[in-house]
């Protein structure tokens, strides 16, 4: 169950939705790259806007599985909460070691 921390504001663009909704589709214990959500999104040259993205969804929405996108060369990259956090839930999801 997603958490409304304020209000939330659909996607403004189409491909922030695609980066939302593949996000959304990352089972538990799995994870993506930025990379690869970029990609799956229809802008393979995005990474980075995947990130500032996902990070203004991170503070709207409790609950949305934003800890499950990993940076390509495997390090578990930025989060709201702090790298610590993301690691324990991705350790408790079965994602990483």
């Amino acid at each position: 169950m997603l958490a409304q921390n304020g209000p939330w504001q659909r996607p403004t663009t189409s491909f922030a939705a695609k980066v939302i909704a593949a996000v959304m589709s990352i089972p538990v214990g799995g994870t993506a790259t930025y990379q690869e959500i970029a990609i799956i999104a229809g802008s393979p040259r995005a990474a980075r806007a995947v990130g500032n993205i996902l990070n203004r969804w991170n503070r709207e929405i409790t609950g949305a599985p934003c800890h499950r996108v990993i940076r390509s060369n495997g390090q578990v990259g930025g989060y709201r909460w702090g790298s610590s956090k993301k690691k324990r839930l991705l350790r408790l999801e079965g994602a990483i070691d």
